[in-house]
């Protein structure tokens, strides 16, 4: 009985030591999480957001979208920086379904948008986005996130070429964007537009000193007839009169990505490039069989269709070669990778909802905007992941 009492008496001890072991080593890791979650902003290594799940890490583009009564984060109404271009509600589109969508990434939760927080942690800083008018979609997206959040806040807006920039002047944070559909520069030489795929100078000089950079770039690559932005192209001292898009688009690429690789101080900037953002022409890429139609009337995401699991059309293509670059670079951005969550988002688009629209085009159905995307809408959901990703 003594030998048992005392074999007892030291298993007990031997499990609270043990027991205090793990919660000493517990507490350890929660204090060095919270220590990282507060520091993170200024580590440009800080990749894998630590969000509510059961997993330190989140596949973060790779899940589903869900009904939540509790979206938008704000209305259009109620926003000083919505482009007439996305304000889908006030050019009467009739259904609000589109709005009350949030993403769910497989294995874990995104933390819900705070933009008290934003411009707390980005006290004294500036944000820039680079690109098309995606990347604007995007801008004034976030600028209404914040603005719903402190609504009494002062703030200042300008809108200029090429570069648009909304001040919230209590914080001294500076949100701007800067348009550059190429990234490279387009000069006019003997009144034609050049597109000069080896210099970038002209468009970067307004990028030096900026905290977080997000650039984009896409569309107007494959852009013909009065859409195209250029006459003629540069590269390597030779001029053309065409040249295939995709090798352009990576010739340009290749001279942003030297730019970047020698000029940015990863140290005090954040980098971020955003994915292909896709439209919505095609119906036979969710419809299979469908011969005509477009975004107009969709109201409801894909769910379980093809377009799930991989990416239609040009966008594979512009993606590849956006993440060739990448990979190959000494500096590289964080890639947010929005292009399959968006694919879904059939019903997220302006169609014939747009102020750029005039009367008789609105009631057109066959000239629907089914690039852009309504606001409040799917660029709040890009934001959300770039919020998470800046300070998770």
């Amino acid at each position: 009985m003594v030998l048992l009492s005392s074999l007892s008496s030291s298993s007990t001890t031997l499990c609270l030591l043990l027991l205090l072991q793990f919660y000493v080593a517990l507490s350890v890791i929660l204090l060095r999480n919270h220590h990282n979650n507060n520091h993170n902003y200024n580590n440009p290594n800080h990749r894998n957001p630590i969000l509510q799940g059961n997993q330190t890490s989140c596949s973060l583009f790779i899940g589903s979208w869900l009904y939540d009564e509790t979206y938008p984060f704000y209305q259009s109404a109620s926003c000083p920086a919505v482009d007439s271009q996305f304000n889908c509600q006030l050019y009467g589109r009739p259904d609000t379904e589109y709005l009350k969508y949030r993403w769910k990434p497989a294995n874990c939760e995104l933390p819900r948008f705070n933009g008290l927080e934003f411009l707390l942690k980005m006290k004294g800083k500036t944000v820039m986005f680079v690109g098309d008018s995606l990347g604007r979609d995007q801008w004034e997206s976030l600028i209404c996130m914040i603005s719903a959040d402190v609504p009494k806040a002062q703030t200042q807006m300008s809108r200029l070429y090429p570069i648009s920039t909304f001040k919230f002047l209590d914080y001294g944070v500076a949100i701007s964007y800067y348009k550059a559909p190429y990234l490279v520069d387009i000069d006019t030489v003997q009144g034609k537009r050049v597109l000069k795929l080896d210099d970038i100078r002209g468009n970067a000089n307004a990028w030096h000193g900026v905290d977080v950079l997000s650039f984009n770039t896409g569309h107007w690559w494959t852009h013909k007839g009065p859409l195209q932005g250029w006459d003629n192209v540069e590269a390597g001292g030779t001029m053309y009169e065409d040249m295939d898009p995709l090798m352009a688009m990576e010739k340009g690429l290749r001279t942003w990505a030297r730019w970047v690789d020698a000029n940015i101080d990863r140290s005090r900037t954040r980098l971020f490039f955003q994915g292909i953002s896709p439209t919505h022409y095609n119906p036979s890429e969710w419809n299979v069989g469908a011969s005509t139609g477009s975004c107009y009337g969709e109201t409801i995401p894909v769910t379980t269709t093809p377009m799930t699991s991989t990416y239609p059309g040009p966008d594979l293509d512009q993606s590849n070669v956006i993440q060739k670059v990448i990979r190959e670079m000494d500096n590289p951005p964080f890639f947010l990778d929005i292009t399959l969550l968006s694919t879904m988002r059939k019903d997220a688009h302006p169609s014939i909802y747009s102020g750029d629209l005039n009367s008789q085009q609105r009631i057109n159905p066959n000239k629907p905007d089914c690039s852009h995307w309504c606001l409040p809408g799917l660029p709040d959901t890009w934001n959300q992941l770039f919020y998470t990703v800046l300070f998770y």
